[in-house]
């Protein structure tokens, strides 16, 4: 009994410790997207983000010497009739022969609903092959080149700026597990992206930091 009782309890404390880092996920996205907004010459424009079907936001992190290795974890986000979608969790990753490290923040401007369905089938997405991409307009005189050129635009954050930068090629993934592990159960990336499964609380700062 004693055995069985220590079990579960080790079974309560991996989803409790898994929770946190998928909570931990969501509060960085958080953040990149309240950072970009503090910086209003070298921003995603803002009329972009209001016609925007949803972003999916990642965090890189390049790290090695001779032969490197990159991964990175994010969120895509889409835009529901009831406001925000909760977040379904994204990654990425991949090596190469490069020195050095780094970390850059990546959002990604989903600026139609045959990009958000890209994310929504629960697999892979290759950026430039499955959604065409393009490196978004940036800061307030890119008010005349908001109206969407490509189904995607992407942008990075590194040393403090945004830029508009090209991500063709790259594969992101849904993250099954992680997903499980945030709402508690088996759910599709459709359902929480469509605003079916409901958003959890901790999902509620990064939904404002979006806006309406």
């Amino acid at each position: 009994m004693k055995k069985l009782f220590f079990i579960l309890a080790m079974s309560s404390l991996a989803v409790v410790v898994a929770d946190a880092a998928e909570q931990d996920t969501v509060n960085r996205c958080a953040a990149i997207i309240s950072q970009f907004q503090q910086m209003p010459e070298k921003a995603i424009p803002r009329d972009v983000l209001r016609r925007a079907k949803g972003l999916a936001i990642m965090s890189v992190v390049k790290a090695g010497f001779i032969f490197s290795a990159k991964g990175g974890q994010g969120v895509v986000i889409a835009r529901t009739p009831r406001g925000w979608s909760g977040p379904s969790f994204i990654a990425t990753g991949g090596g190469g022969l490069q020195a050095g490290a780094q970390v850059t923040d990546f959002v990604m401007v989903l600026n139609n609903d045959a990009a958000v369905q890209a994310f929504s089938r629960g697999g892979n997405v290759t950026i430039g092959v499955d959604v065409s991409a393009a490196a978004g307009p940036v800061g307030r005189t890119a008010a005349g080149a908001v109206m969407p050129t490509a189904a995607v635009y992407t942008y990075s954050r590194s040393k403090g700026l945004f830029v508009g930068v090209s991500l063709e090629g790259a594969v992101i993934g849904t993250q099954r597990q992680s997903n499980f592990n945030y709402y508690g159960g088996p759910v599709r990336a459709d359902s929480i992206l469509s605003g079916v499964t409901k958003a959890p609380p901790g999902a509620a700062p990064l939904r404002r930091a979006l806006g309406p």
